[in-house]
C-alpha cells in the first residue's frame, strides 16, 4: 500500500489507520457476523486497548511490545468480566448493556485528569522502536516501517481468527447464530460460548486500539465512546458482516470516504450516513455482497 497509495491521494498514515480500523471492524464481526450478538460497547475495549499502550510506555517502561501485551491483557481482562456479566442478555438488552459499561469506562477516562489526561487525552508520550536483537525496527521515525509492523499484526490476529472460525469451534459459533434454541437442544453450552467468543473478538479489538494509539502517539476517551462501537458497526454492515473480509473493506472504504470528505466538509458524516442508508437497503449483504454478486453473474 504505501507503493500506491499517495496515486490516488492518500498517504502512508492513512494506509495504516485502514489495516487497524480493518482489524477492529473484523473483530467486532465475529462476534456480530459469526456468533449473531450485535455490540455497541467494543470501544470501551479498543480504548483501553489504547490506554493500556500509552500508560505503559508513558508511567512505567519505554516498550512498545510491552505496552501492547499490558493494552491487550488489560481490555480482555475487562471484556471477561464484562461479558460473564451480561451474556445471558439477548437482542437490544445485550447492546445496551454493553453501551452501558462502555461509558463507564468513557467517564473514567473522561474525568480521571491526573492519570489519563481528562478530555485533553494522554499526551506526552511516543511509540519506541524495537530492538529485535539482530535488527531494530524504526516505528518511531519512519511511517512506512511503521505500516508493515502493523500489517504484521493483523496478518498474525487475522490467521488466529481465521483458524478458530475455521475449528468445531467456530462451526459451533455459526450453529448458535442460525438457531440457538436447537443448537441448545443438543447439548451445547450456548452461554460459554457466547462468552468466549466475545472474550476472543475483544482481544482482536483490544490489539487495535494498541496499535491506534502508536499510531498516533496520543490515546484520548473518544476511542472509548458507544459513537466508536457505531463505527465499527458501520464499517462490518458496509463491508458484508457475515463475510470474513467484508469489514475490512467496509473499513478501507469508511477511513478513506472519512479523511477525503472531512477535509472538505464538517458535514462528513452525513455522507456516509446516506452511503450507509443506500447499502443497507439496496444491498444488505454489504459491498463484498455487491461484488460477489456481480462475479457470479
Amino acid at each position: 500500500m504505501p507503493f500506491w497509495i499517495n496515486l490516488i491521494g492518500g498517504y502512508t498514515a492513512l494506509g495504516s489507520r485502514i489495516v487497524v480500523m480493518g482489524l477492529a471492524a473484523m473483530s467486532l464481526n465475529f462476534l456480530l457476523g459469526y456468533t449473531g450478538v450485535l455490540s455497541f460497547g467494543h470501544a470501551a475495549y479498543f480504548g483501553l486497548g489504547a490506554y493500556g499502550v500509552g500508560m505503559t510506555i508513558k508511567y512505567l517502561v519505554p516498550s512498545t511490545p510491552l505496552g501492547i501485551v499490558i493494552g491487550i491483557v488489560v481490555g480482555t481482562l475487562a471484556a471477561a468480566v464484562i461479558g460473564a456479566l451480561i451474556v445471558r442478555l439477548r437482542g437490544v438488552y445485550f447492546a445496551m448493556a454493553t453501551i452501558a459499561f462502555g461509558q463507564v469506562f468513557y467517564f473514567i477516562a473522561f474525568r480521571w485528569n491526573s492519570l489519563t489526561g481528562g478530555d485533553d487525552g494522554l499526551s506526552g508520550w511516543h511509540r519506541i522502536p524495537i530492538n529485535l536483537g539482530f535488527r531494530t525496527l524504526d516505528i518511531a521515525s519512519s511511517e512506512t516501517t511503521f505500516y508493515y509492523f502493523a500489517l504484521a499484526c493483523f496478518a498474525v490476529a487475522v490467521l488466529i481468527m481465521g483458524a478458530l472460525l475455521r475449528s468445531p469451534f467456530g462451526r459451533t459459533l455459526l450453529a448458535i447464530r442460525e438457531n440457538e434454541r436447537r443448537a441448545r437442544f443438543l447439548g451445547i453450552p450456548i452461554e460459554f460460548h457466547i462468552w468466549l467468543s466475545f472474550v476472543i473478538s475483544c482481544v482482536f479489538v483490544s490489539l487495535a486500539g494498541t496499535l491506534y494509539a502508536l499510531l498516533n502517539n496520543f490515546s484520548d476517551p473518544h476511542g472509548l465512546h458507544w459513537s466508536q462501537s457505531g463505527d465499527f458497526v458501520i464499517m462490518a454492515v458496509l463491508g458484508g458482516m457475515r463475510s470474513f473480509w467484508g469489514p475490512l473493506i467496509g473499513a478501507a472504504i469508511f477511513v478513506f470516504v472519512q479523511d477525503f470528505i472531512s477535509s472538505r466538509t464538517e458535514n462528513w458524516m452525513s455522507f456516509i450516513g446516506l452511503f450507509f442508508i443506500l447499502i443497507v437497503l439496496f444491498f444488505p449483504r454489504g459491498v463484498l455482497g455487491i461484488i460477489r454478486r456481480k462475479a457470479n453473474s
